[in-house]
């Protein structure tokens, strides 16, 4: 299992540096909003505020912006717990029945984490391929891993409602994205931070301060994708679906960066952010050591969201809005960080300037566990629609069924199944119809995300993809994702 040396060294090299340059801290653990771990009891001092949430609990993300935070609020069960001593860490406890791997670290990561310090550090692996149809009939290994350095500010010794967020990331190993003739990538997570070869980036530093409990502003090296969770997609990147379109909606790629410099500010209420607004610079740098000279260079991207929590049927859902609008310059060929339009095509277009996307998205709990509100399956689904030039992708939309496992005993397992449409644009169709012949796309997708320990997921999935390559047959895509967080 190639973790990778130099990935650990220079990632340590890069968490130490930013903490001694900005002496700042972070609360940015991965979101998990079907995870069984109880949020410890708030202080018997005073009612649960919003930094006390990103406070009490490593499972808590801090609030991303951009995104909804959780399928839920902080549990109601939690707001209302007795007084006392908190809960017991949870990084110890039996080898299979901890959260990680590693444990506590003989209460070394537990003392960490109380003076404000959280590392969390993950393998995943895939094996997947074309087992019938797209481009090629092969199966391939590869993987990544994932190091976050989590610091509260306030414990650190700095001051209250403080978060800064450093995510270090690596990809290794081939993928099967450019077999299957489609235009989604059949694994978003193999092309992340950079398709092909062994790549590792320094995709976030994101510093985060509280103005209240209801107003907070942002700032930093971000990371999109991370800040990005729809709820009932399948917890995060790394569990749920592998298609890149249940991950991220395809019509805003074209103008929001995987990894970028930006600031911005989020509105909450009861812990959500209902509305995000962030200004963007449009480059792509997550191997990037550094600001660049290039800095806005070609422009800048706003990206928007609306976010309201719903409670239709009593069950909880979200109603979502997101607008981007970039003054950069474009071509509908040039290369996306999440897909690539027309690989190899060897055709020049016309530079487009300023390009624009919409997406409306939802989701909505069909059940929800009376005695645990993480334990959740429902609806979700998307909208989008883009200036169709230079976005490639002119039309989308999604929907799907996910959540928690319906085996009454399968307590910490996911599963989800999606479909998604893509209307490919015509600027895009028209540019080589006999060379290169396109269409619209769609695919199906399934997964199961089987707990074998709280810290080793295995996870089966299977894609049928209609690509958007005329010429090319229906892909069936198989494969297994095995993650272990250390």
């Amino acid at each position: 299992m190639p973790l990778g040396f130099r990935f650990t060294r220079s990632a340590v090299r890069a968490l130490i540096a930013g903490i001694t340059a900005t002496g700042l801290s972070i609360n940015a653990s991965a979101q998990v909003p079907y995870d069984d771990t109880p949020a410890p009891a708030p202080a018997a001092s005073s009612a649960p505020t919003a930094f006390d949430a990103q406070q009490n609990s490593s499972t808590q993300p801090i609030v991303p912006t951009l995104t909804p935070l959780t399928m839920t609020p902080i549990a109601p069960a939690a707001q209302a717990a007795p007084s006392g001593p908190p809960a017991p860490p949870p990084f110890g406890g039996p080898l299979f029945e901890r959260t990680k791997l590693t444990g506590d670290w003989g209460g070394a990561r537990n003392d960490l984490r109380d003076a404000g310090y959280t590392i969390d550090f993950s393998n995943t692996q895939y094996y997947q391929g074309v087992a019938s149809g797209g481009v090629n009939q092969n199966f391939q290994y590869g993987g990544r891993n994932d190091l976050y350095l989590n610091v509260d500010g306030e414990k650190a010794g700095l001051w209250k409602g403080l978060f800064v967020t450093l995510h270090e990331e690596s990809r290794y190993g081939n993928g099967i994205n450019l077999q299957t003739g489609a235009l989604m990538p059949a694994n978003l997570m193999m092309l992340l931070p950079k398709p092909g070869g062994t790549v590792e980036g320094l995709t976030a530093v994101k510093v985060t301060q509280f103005l209240s409990e209801n107003f907070l502003v942002f700032g930093g090296r971000l990371n999109l994708l991370d800040g990005f969770n729809q709820p009932l997609t399948g917890a995060n990147q790394n569990t749920g679906f592998m298609n890149a379109s249940f991950i991220f909606p395809p019509v805003v790629a074209r103008t929001a960066p995987y990894s970028t410099y930006g600031a911005g500010f989020a509105v909450l209420h009861n812990f959500e952010p209902v509305l995000s607004v962030g200004i963007l610079d449009t480059n792509n740098v997550p191997t990037t050591v550094g600001i660049k000279d290039s800095l806005f260079a070609n422009g800048a991207t706003i990206l928007g969201q609306l976010n309201l929590p719903t409670t239709f049927f009593n069950l909880p859902g979200h109603q979502g809005l997101i607008g981007t609008y970039s003054t950069g310059a474009y071509t509908n060929l040039q290369p996306i960080p999440y897909f690539d339009p027309v690989t190899g095509l060897g055709i020049k277009t016309t530079t487009q300037s300023s390009s624009w996307s919409f997406n409306y998205n939802f989701d909505q709990a069909l059940w929800v566990s009376p005695t645990n509100p993480k334990k959740v399956y429902g609806l979700f689904g998307n909208i989008g629609v883009s200036d169709g030039n230079p976005n490639p992708i002119r039309g989308f939309y999604s929907v799907g069924l996910s959540g928690t496992s319906p085996f009454e005993r399968r307590t910490q397992d996911t599963f989800g199944v999606g479909y998604y449409y893509l209307d490919v644009t015509n600027a895009l169709k028209d540019l080589a119809p006999r060379l290169l012949p396109l269409k619209n796309e769609q695919g199906v997708e399934l997964y199961y995300n089987y707990a074998v320990t709280p810290w080793f997921h295995v996870t089966p999935d299977i894609q049928v993809l209609d690509p958007f390559r005329q010429r090319v047959d229906n892909a069936f895509v198989a494969g297994v994702r095995a993650k272990i967080d250390f």
